[in-house]
């Protein structure tokens, strides 16, 4: 059976899913945004994880516990250096490594935020047009992933995604409450 993807408004720190993803710094200290709510309703223990994985590569992904969130794991997006911005070459192999860690793991349901567009400034509507592509064309070949969410922020993002997603793949977006 195909993966569904869908796009929905929310608290991705929520979401009862094996993975959510990260909007990380390559440092990957939980700093503000995703990854501070992350740090604050997950515990410390996710920090601590991250602090004996280390830094690693701009585009790279690491997997770490998921605390006390309802997910199973975080998974960690570098598509940026600590205190700077995110750039489209960073946010495309971040995500796509991200994928690549779910697919690792035989997850079968992962939630992405709008990685970069908060902090790091990247616009919305690149944002999208990348994250979504990269799904797309990881799910051209066999995954063990059957559901796949974009939980965005607010209605505006939601409407980018989805918009974006329309002119993708000639479709409507699937929403669905998790």
């Amino acid at each position: 059976m195909p993966a569904t993807i869908y796009f929905m408004k929310g608290d991705i720190t929520e979401l009862e899913v094996d993975a959510i993803v990260n909007a990380a710094n390559n440092e990957l200290i939980l700093g503000g945004g995703v990854a501070g709510a992350i740090r604050t309703k997950g515990g410390p223990r996710i920090q601590e994880e991250c602090d004996r994985i280390g830094s690693i590569r701009l585009g790279e992904a690491a997997v770490t516990t998921g605390g006390n969130l309802k997910a199973f794991c975080v998974i960690h997006a570098a598509s940026m250096e600590m205190g700077d911005v995110t750039t489209a070459k960073n946010l495309r192999s971040s995500t796509r490594n991200s994928l690549l860690r779910a697919e690792e793991k035989g997850l079968k349901t992962i939630a992405f935020p709008a990685i970069g567009t908060g902090i790091a400034g990247f616009p919305m509507e690149d944002c999208a047009t990348i994250m979504i592509s990269e799904v797309l064309e990881h799910l051209k070949s066999r995954s063990s992933l059957e559901k796949i969410y974009f939980v965005l922020y607010d209605d505006a993002a939601l409407k980018t995604f989805e918009e974006t997603y329309k002119k993708l793949t000639a479709r409507p977006a699937a929403t669905e409450k998790n």
